[in-house]
């Protein structure tokens, strides 16, 4: 009997393609969406693609389309949303989309709890999980530079641009916290430290709390340096972070796959909670060479196979993107897991290249 089939929602870049290859190269057969036609998940010669609406534009249709890709396939299967957006919407349809699909993650009213970054405070302190210092308005009490970050992103993201906005004095925290008001924002201790001091708890845990696939590991160069996503990763093992980690997804009732992601402040050692992301994240591609693929483990999972914990080796293993548009190359040394560069998917290499190329001979123009 074949195996069954897996969505991957949203795959114009690292996130999606790394599930695309998880699951592909374990012969698993992936239907990818997105309503971008030239997105770069779509070159994978491991994906049948299927051209969405796009979401923002018109949620009806998007779940409607969703609804009939399901319909098509051969048994029910495990979705992959990797945007925090398109997760939401298909939590919150979930009863509309039935029975076609495999969820990995909570019913939309524990989900929309988890997303909101107020509520993994409440819960994280609750449990005895450090966190930064937060106010809930401005204030110089907790010194400078601090951030002013929403309690949900998605619409902030899109309004400005950034995920929090970095204040360095009292006169730029005022001026934030006006831009912000709305997005139920708060004021956060910026904790010290480069991006090699935030690290990652990424894990498959069951609806009945039991974790299935284990992996830490901490960024090295992000983009923008300080909030931003990962351009350079490693694997490292942490127990500690395991121990945290898993107290408080368990906490916020939070199951599937996830990143809690802490920085380590250098004042005093102690790992401090940043953010809890309810699904896979950029560069869970590196789990994979460590023994522990987490997007796997939770398509077997889902499947109903019979699957035993794993911990990932504590081996020292790197992900880059090398090449990015308007960024210097970050080549790492060999052997490194980049998402964009494929040997065994020769096309979605080669048409990062050539996007690569073009962005740099548009500059060199410019």
């Amino acid at each position: 009997m074949p195996p069954a089939p897996a969505v991957v929602v949203n795959v114009v870049w690292t996130a999606g393609i790394s599930v695309i290859h998880s699951l592909g190269r374990a012969g698993i057969p992936v239907h990818a969406v997105d309503f971008r036609p030239d997105a770069l998940g779509f070159r994978s010669r491991f994906a049948t693609t299927h051209v969405s609406p796009r979401r923002l534009d018109d949620e009806d249709a998007f779940v409607e389309f969703l609804a009939r890709v399901g319909d098509r396939l051969d048994a029910p299967a495990p979705i992959f949303p990797l945007d925090d957006d398109d997760l939401n919407a298909i939590a919150r349809r979930r009863d509309e989309l039935g029975a076609r699909f495999l969820y990995p993650f909570p019913d939309w009213e524990t989900l929309r709890r988890i997303q909101d970054k107020r509520h993994q405070l409440v819960r994280a302190r609750a449990l005895g999980v450090p966190t930064p210092q937060t106010a809930s308005e401005p204030t110089d009490e907790l010194g400078f530079p601090v951030l002013v970050k929403p309690a949900e992103p998605g619409d902030f993201r899109r309004r400005f641009g950034v995920k929090a906005f970095r204040c360095e004095s009292y006169a730029e925290l005022e001026a934030a916290w006006e831009r912000a008001r709305g997005f139920d924002a708060l004021v956060w201790e910026l904790i010290p430290g480069g991006d090699e001091e935030l690290y990652t708890l990424g894990s498959y845990v069951t609806p009945g709390g039991d974790a299935l696939a284990v992996f830490t590991g901490r960024k090295l160069v992000q983009d923008p340096p300080g909030v931003g996503t990962a351009r350079v990763a490693e694997s490292v093992w942490v127990p500690e972070l395991v121990d945290v980690g898993l107290k408080l997804l368990r906490g916020l009732g939070c199951h599937g796959p996830s990143q809690v992601e802490f920085k380590r402040d250098p004042r005093d050692g102690v790992f401090k909670l940043i953010e809890v992301n309810p699904r896979l994240w950029q560069w869970h591609g590196l789990t994979g060479a460590c023994g522990v693929d987490v997007a796997l483990v939770a398509y077997r999972d889902l499947v109903g196979e019979t699957i035993p914990a794993t911990v990932m080796r504590p081996i020292r293993k790197r992900w880059a993107i090398t090449l990015k548009a308007d960024r210097p190359p970050l080549p790492q040394r060999p052997p490194y897991v980049d998402p964009l560069l494929p040997l065994d998917d020769p096309a979605v290499a080669v048409t990062h290249l050539a996007r690569y190329a073009r962005s740099l001979a548009g500059s060199k123009r410019s």
